[in-house]
């Protein structure tokens, strides 16, 4: 049900506008009903029907009839009194840059007081014009209402049925391309990737670096501590290394000793690792890799391999959009 605001009423700023607002709608409801039962009396067989069964109504409205374009033209002079009178505010009130500007962007007023054939029915637009101003002044609020509600379910229906088959359709369309081994990836590869080697290296060294820093470095003295341990219990889970504590005198310090020894070496390991991978030396490490992952064109191994499982990828992605896409969301919210 359409309810009115009367507390956001009260309190606009605007409160004269809107009340103008309200009487025009009532006006051109009434404008439009009027021209409408017009058309429609102006069959003969209607005039009949009323001459035969409410010949009281048929005088009465005859002579309005005759004069119908009169009484038009009434409702038109209000409403472009109407017209001017908010164009001047708008020139005073500067509510747009050029004060020639309102009648452009209020055309649909202008054309609806034309009062010729279907340029009347156009006044509809000024209708809906005023029901979304009240909206967005949060006067009214329309979309509470279950006629509102109905159309926008079923036009929400209606959108997504159609763009799921335009974007199925693509889908399929980008499928075909790749089985026929579109040049896209490689035009990709040499085209747009290659040429940018230096600057793909320099953000993933960046990157690695950053993530090295934040990571590694803060939680480096914990990570020791835990490489030590699994260490530790790697080596006493070793055969060989744990017969060492049999020899006499000496085997339990040796054993001691090798544990130590390799926990600290891959401790140290790992540490220098990170270390670098902290700096800016690790640049070098990752300019390689992308020169691995993004060879020169002609110089790939085995391209034919991972082009055809390349595209079997992309064909397995594709599809399970697609399986996505063809999800109807608005079947869930189904009344």
């Amino acid at each position: 049900m359409l309810r009115i605001n009367r507390d956001n009423l009260r309190s606009s700023h605007q409160l004269i506008w809107f009340l103008i607002d309200f009487l025009m709608l009532g006006l051109l409801i009434i404008n439009l009903a009027f021209i409408i039962w017009d058309s429609i009396y102006s069959f003969v067989a209607v005039q009949n029907l009323l001459e035969e069964n409410l010949p009281a109504v048929n005088a009465i409205y005859q002579p309005i009839h005759e004069r119908f374009i009169f009484y038009d033209l009434i409702f038109v002079s209000i409403f472009l009194t109407e017209f001017f009178v908010r164009w001047g505010y708008s020139v005073k009130a500067k509510v747009y840059d050029r004060w020639y500007f309102y009648p452009f962007i209020h055309w649909y007023d202008l054309v609806g007081c034309i009062p010729v054939g279907g340029f009347r029915f156009l006044r509809a637009l000024r209708i809906i014009s005023i029901i979304y101003r009240l909206h967005q002044y949060k006067i009214i609020d329309f979309t509470s209402t279950r006629l509102y509600q109905f159309v926008s379910f079923y036009y929400e229906a209606f959108m997504e049925e159609l763009s799921d088959r335009i974007v199925l359709k693509v889908l399929s369309g980008v499928q075909d391309e790749v089985k026929r081994g579109s040049p896209l990836f490689e035009r990709i590869q040499t085209d747009i990737l290659f040429p940018r080697r230096s600057m793909l290296s320099d953000w993933l060294s960046e990157r690695v670096a950053l993530a090295a820093q934040h990571g590694y470095i803060p939680n480096r003295g914990a990570l020791r501590v835990y490489l030590e341990d699994r260490v530790d219990n790697a080596l006493k889970q070793n055969l060989e290394l744990s017969r060492l504590k049999y020899l006499p005198v000496v085997g339990p310090t040796i054993q001691d000793t090798l544990e130590n020894a390799v926990g600290d070496i891959v401790a140290n390991v790992i540490h220098q690792i990170l270390e670098d991978l902290a700096s800016s030396s690790n640049h070098a490490f990752i300019e390689d890799i992308v020169n691995v992952m993004l060879p020169k064109p002609g110089e790939e191994k085995g391209a034919d391999q991972e082009q055809e499982a390349l595209i079997n990828l992309i064909l397995e992605v594709i599809d399970a959009i697609k399986d996505q896409v063809r999800v109807k969301h608005w079947r869930a919210n189904l009344p």
